[in-house]
């Protein structure tokens, strides 16, 4: 549902459209729409959202945002992530009053 001035689409760079769906379609069992070669969209993940061709990367380590998932079972989930070529860059760790949590890069890069 579309909620006055909250977010409602969220667009992401992505190097290789085909990898970083792939990667997404592995580890989350997202679907996509495809809107030529160049764009995939996604939705009904938490956020709908898209893939566009860019030659630029997403990196919080270049200021970009830090996108959260939750997993009920975060061990497995990272091991899919693994599984579909991600790489762990902070292995699982916990904060005080939160719950654990891992930092990896996909394919999506």
């Amino acid at each position: 549902m579309n909620e006055h001035e909250k977010i409602n689409y969220v667009e992401f760079p992505a190097k290789d459209i085909g990898a970083t769906k792939a990667f997404f379609t592995a580890v989350f069992g997202w679907s996509f729409v495809d809107y030529g070669p160049d764009y995939a969209a996604f939705s009904n993940e938490g956020l709908d959202g898209g893939f566009y061709k860019s030659d630029l990367a997403v990196s919080t380590e270049n200021g970009s945002a830090l996108i959260v998932f939750y997993s009920k079972d975060l061990e497995n989930t990272q091991l899919k992530i693994e599984n579909a070529g991600g790489s762990i860059i902070k292995p699982i760790f916990r904060i005080s009053g939160w719950p654990s949590f891992s930092l990896w890069r996909s394919q999506w890069k």
